[in-house]
């Protein structure tokens, strides 16, 4: 669970710097576009590597859920289905934050919301507007614009779901790959489990809002 999640957490990285592409104008974002269809060309045919990185993701999502249930199931052996953490100093006796308290509902919803996502910007099938689909920088300006709020309003839902996904996430990989020895140790990872997911979120929620407030037009 740990590597795949921070398997998906870079690539999370990579598109939400390639997202800001978007605010170099038209040019620049559908050039990024074409490169990703074209690059290492002869080496790897077209989209060559958009189909190396799509198989890579999918096994990842694939062996992250099959991690989340394993781990689901031997914790309900364990406590026979009862509650983890319990703590008479914790609020209301449940020693877990927010984020740990969402992490699996948070999961389903963010799995479906990649669905959405995919059919909306890659599948081209949910066209809010009429979507064109002659360039990328197009859809992005129909996608997120202010007749298609609600679609803005999808995706930052979505977005504040993962933030949480994040942070638990990458507090607990980090504890799962050894860096849990101290309670120094324990808030660095605190500080890198929130800087990088703001950073992530904060990232990729520039694109839709400067779309919908004129700031990108």
């Amino acid at each position: 669970m740990a590597v795949t999640g921070l398997i998906m957490i870079g690539f999370l990285l990579i598109h939400m710097y390639g997202n800001l592409k978007i605010f170099s104008g038209a040019e620049a974002f559908n050039s990024y576009s074409a490169w990703l269809r074209e690059a290492f060309y002869p080496i790897l045919p077209h989209k060559g590597l958009l189909w190396i990185l799509r198989v890579v993701l999918v096994v990842s999502v694939l062996l992250h859920m099959w991690s989340a249930f394993t781990l689901w199931s031997r914790d309900n052996k364990a406590t026979g289905g009862g509650r983890r953490y319990a703590s008479s100093r914790a609020s209301k006796g449940l020693q877990r934050s927010f984020a740990s308290r969402t992490l699996r509902w948070g999961g389903v919803i963010i799995a479906l919301f990649v669905i959405f996502h995919i059919l909306h910007f890659t599948a081209y099938i949910i066209r809010p507007g009429g979507m064109p689909t002659d360039t990328p920088y197009d859809r992005v300006m129909i996608g997120y614009s202010p007749e298609n709020w609600w679609i803005t309003l999808i995706y930052v839902v979505a977005l504040i779901m993962l933030l949480f996904h994040l942070r638990h996430g990458i507090w607990s990989a980090l504890t799962t790959l050894g860096a849990n020895t101290s309670v120094k140790a324990r808030k660095t990872m605190d500080v890198i489990a929130w800087v990088v997911s703001i950073v992530i979120i904060g990232g990729f929620l520039l694109t839709p809002i400067a779309v919908l407030t004129g700031i990108v037009s």
